[in-house]
């Protein structure tokens, strides 16, 4: 009974609220009223003194109904009682218009606001355009990058709600530091949404792929956008990047002569085919890409100026050369140690920051009793296995036949998962390296399902490899960086995440756009590449030698050394034994399964 009587109160309320205003006003000024009458007789009865006449009381109760509606309450003729009531009731609708006229337009800012639809005004900022899983790993590398700035300003516009992309970033990326990142909601394909991130006074933009089987063609139409918006304004530094390679082209015209486009397929399939005969060389990757270490850099080095790149090449005490950026903006990676400097000429060299890049008065000394000739080693056929199948695979297939000998063989094994039966058969611990690849729905762009059988895959081997005492070289490829973190490490295991390795690529080139024909070069088949070569063919095993002495050793193989991996530390993160650009002063001692890392020409 009780349910029914509030039900129908309710209904009742409901349709009360519904009536006109006018209605609305009349009501509650009746309600009003029946409430302050009588409760203003009842104050002017229990006060004290109480008036002794009848005029008196209504006098005292007319105060005090004036004074609780706030319209006067003045007592005296009649025609000044109601012209005061009339200027109290024009003055409380002008307040309360003017206070519902403030009201509502703080709401409408403080909607707007919140809907992420004003425009921002900075200048030199880095905008983001889209949403995908990369955002994340974009905004923490151009936190890091901003470290030491006093003010930098990150804008993202995606067509998602402005207050769940900022919960969303505060949650996976966290505490941003001096850098502000200003989120805004809409589709970047839109002009006149995408201006209200100012792109045209960035210092650089970041297209990203919504990461649907549309996401190409997503990017493309951002890119023309965003060429409206910018129009033939000083153009910031774009880059992009698609999945398909039959998109690149497009994409590249869309962004003009000025813009950066990555072909995720290419780059991902060039890095595994690359891992799969240089173990730890992901590792180097991932310290190089990122903006907690060391990364690329270009200086301009007067006093390098008619000096060789050899002497160039231990000038430096905490930075590592590894070539020269001409005039017309070329890389010339590793050139020949005779090549002489120009005074046009930027150095290329690994190290932390600019600050750290400073040349030495004279070339820095190094033992020559420490150099040793290499040992000559015969090149062997590969023998490959290659599990799984989607549609980087023939662009691994074509990139491996360029990096191994003659007569190497290449098994294929699709489909997947593999139970432990399936891996005797197959006796893959008989293979010099081994590569991973998930499956995928078609028109997908990486699943869960696909990591899940990677991660299976990866278990049996290392149960395989565990039974036979022996280790076996993987690369695999994953989807989902936080996959990689649980998968199942192996000292020889590469793992390639495709989404954060272009996403630490893409903001390395946003940073300095000088890099991105480095890059290139060095995910090319046909250019210098990093190596990881044994230790013994550059310094005397078991003995102490100096960094420089090892950069000495490779500048007379022409090779710019940057690094080197210790074995015994290849197993303990999270840098598993690799060390890049350690300083020229560091002594170390080299067993026989370590490795140096150079920049070399050589296969």
């Amino acid at each position: 009974m009780g349910g029914r009587i509030r039900t129908r109160l309710r209904y009742w309320f409901d349709n009360f609220l519904g009536r006109s205003t006018l209605t609305l006003v009349a009501c509650l000024t009746l309600v009003c009223l029946a409430v302050v009458i009588p409760a203003s007789v009842a104050q002017v009865l229990v006060g004290r003194p109480v008036p002794t006449t009848l005029a008196g009381q209504a006098a005292a109760v007319w105060t005090t109904v004036g004074a609780t509606l706030r319209i006067g309450g003045a007592v005296g003729a009649p025609a000044f009682v109601v012209l005061s009531v009339l200027l109290a009731l024009v003055s409380l609708l002008f307040v309360s218009t003017l206070v519902s006229v403030i009201t509502t337009g703080m709401n409408d800012k403080i909607l707007e606001l919140r809907l992420g639809r004003s425009t921002i005004v900075e200048e030199q900022h880095t905008v983001v355009l889209g949403w995908s899983d990369q955002v994340f790993p974009v905004i923490s590398e151009l936190v890091t990058a901003n470290a030491h700035r006093r003010r930098a300003t990150v804008a993202l516009l995606a067509p998602r709600d402005k207050v769940q992309m900022e919960e969303e970033i505060t949650t996976k990326v966290g505490a941003t530091g001096a850098t502000r990142v200003v989120c805004r909601s809409g589709s970047p394909t839109d002009p006149a949404v995408l201006a209200r991130v100012s792109p045209h006074t960035a210092a650089a933009v970041i297209v990203l792929s919504p990461g649907d089987h549309e996401g190409d063609w997503t990017v493309v139409r951002t890119l023309l956008a965003l060429g409206t918006v910018v129009g033939a304004a000083a153009a910031p530094t774009v880059v992009a990047a698609v999945r398909e390679p039959s998109h690149h082209t497009a994409a590249v015209l869309a962004a003009g002569p000025g813009g950066r486009v990555l072909d995720i397929d290419a780059i991902t399939a060039r890095l595994l085919a690359q891992c799969s005969r240089q173990p730890g060389l992901s590792l180097v990757y991932q310290e190089l890409l990122d903006f907690a270490g060391c990364e690329f850099h270009t200086v301009q080095e007067p006093a390098l100026t008619g000096r060789t790149y050899g002497d160039a090449l231990l000038s430096y005490a905490r930075s590592c050369v590894v070539g020269l950026l001409r005039p017309d903006g070329r890389p010339a990676l590793n050139p020949p140690a005779s090549t002489v400097i120009t005074e046009r000429d930027r150095i290329i060299l690994i190290t932390e920051d600019d600050t750290t890049a400073l040349v030495s008065d004279e070339p820095l000394p190094f033992d020559e009793n420490a150099i040793v000739l290499p040992l000559p080693r015969e090149t062997k056929p590969a023998r490959m296995l290659l599990m799984g199948w989607n549609r980087r695979a023939p662009l691994i297939i074509d990139q491996l036949a360029r990096y191994v000998g003659p007569d190497s063989r290449l098994d294929l094994v699709p489909g997947g998962p593999w139970a432990p039966h399936d891996l005797d058969a197959l006796d893959v611990l008989a293979y010099d390296s081994v590569i991973v690849l998930g499956s995928e729905v078609a028109g997908s762009v990486g699943t869960a399902d696909s990591d899940y059988h990677v991660l299976e895959t990866l278990l049996h081997l290392r149960a395989a490899e565990q039974a036979a005492g022996r280790s076996l070289h993987v690369a695999a490829e994953l989807s989902d960086d936080r996959n990689r973190l649980i998968a199942p490490m192996s000292p020889g295991a590469d793992f390639v995440v495709s989404g954060r390795l272009i996403s630490l690529l893409m903001t390395q080139i946003s940073e300095n756009p000088r890099t991105a024909a480095l890059f290139e070069e060095l995910f090319t088949a046909g250019g210098n590449r990093i190596h990881l070569g044994p230790a013994a063919d550059y310094v005397p095993l078991g003995h102490t030698v100096a960094f420089a002495d090892v950069v000495a050793a490779g500048r007379r193989r022409d090779r710019s050394v940057i690094g080197y991996r210790l074995h015994a530390g290849s197993a303990t993160g999270p840098r598993f034994g690799v060390r890049v650009n350690p300083g020229k002063d560091e002594r170390v001692v080299f067993g026989e399964a370590d490795t140096v890392i150079a920049i070399t020409r050589d296969r």
